[in-house]
């Protein structure tokens, strides 16, 4: 793996394999009662400008059930919220650090971030990737189906950061990808052809329709996420009016595979994006997925802390 997880699409199919692999075993081992401490004396700075419960919560568990302790660093509280900048916070923090996960907006900082510290810099959410959430997700399919090549993943709603990362981390698997956004709402013009290419080398589909139907159709796993995302709450009024049909519910349930798998990566607005009854239902494995978060990002913390 590279030095940083920064974007799905920096990573290779076997680093995606590699860290897929190692959730599997983390997870059993804390199940099993394994005790198990590669990051002993590790710490990880956690720099949040944006609000979390998933995100901190297992990062800061992770790190204490692998053996090393986290610090929760808010941007109020670090000299980069008052005009720092973020090449000499990248430089200080390497001096007592051993990894930085970074929870923000622009997708630039945690790239200036990384080019500058001499240590492991993660991205726990930009407003243009959330890529630990898409390994969790995509470990909870393989967990749920043993593989993930060929299974078809529908994806309903807005081309956001966590629609941006779903993508890179489907394509690479060679999962066929649909999505179903309202116009003005598509993913990056620019993931999208890279995605492209990915997917022209790995046999996958991609697909982007304004058409929740048709994407849905035959799906092995249903995706949504919220209409507004963090920044965007003075826009919910029109982008409720804008995503009106873009809901997962118990209609589009029937156009999907039987035995489809719903999947939401949370904070959820039942009535809005998802039903509470497709939520709350059999087919929901959404709270598997928020577990994995743990497991997932432990396989990351390892992999990229372990040997430094």
């Amino acid at each position: 793996m590279n030095k940083d997880l920064l974007t799905i699409n920096e990573l290779t199919a076997e680093d995606i394999g590699r860290i897929l692999d190692r959730s599997a075993w983390l997870k059993k081992a804390l199940k099993d009662g394994v005790t198990h401490h590669p990051l002993k004396g590790k710490s990880l700075g956690m720099i949040f400008e944006k609000s979390s419960t998933r995100t901190r919560v297992s990062f800061e568990v992770g790190m204490y059930q692998l053996g090393g302790q986290a610090l929760f660093l808010s941007s109020q509280d670090l000299q980069m919220g008052r005009g720092e900048p973020v090449a000499d916070t990248a430089r200080t923090l390497s001096r007592y650090l051993d990894g930085i996960m970074i929870r923000t907006f622009g997708q630039k900082i945690v790239e200036e971030l990384a080019r500058h510290a001499a240590i492991p810099v993660i991205n726990g959410l930009t407003d243009l990737h959330h890529p630990c959430q898409a390994l969790a997700d995509i470990f909870t399919i393989r967990e749920k189906r043993g593989a993930l090549a060929g299974l078809r993943f529908c994806y309903v709603g807005d081309g956001n950061n966590m629609a941006h990362s779903l993508i890179e981390a489907c394509v690479k698997t060679g999962m066929h990808v649909a999505l179903a956004c309202p116009a003005g709402y598509e993913p990056d013009a620019g993931i999208m052809r890279q995605a492209r290419q990915v997917a022209a080398e790995t046999g996958a589909e991609l697909t982007l329709t304004g058409d929740p139907n048709k994407a849905a159709r035959d799906a092995d796993i249903l995706y949504t996420d919220v209409w507004a995302s963090m920044g965007q709450e003075q826009e919910h009024a029109q982008r409720v009016k804008a995503f009106a049909g873009f809901q997962i519910n118990e209609k589009l349930l029937k156009a999907a595979s039987p035995d489809v798998l719903v999947m939401h990566c949370l904070p959820a607005h039942r009535g809005e994006e998802i039903t509470a009854g497709v939520i709350d239902g059999p087919h929901s494995v959404v709270f598997d997925q928020a577990e994995n978060r743990l497991h997932a990002q432990k396989a990351v913390l390892e992999l990229l802390m372990a040997s430094k």
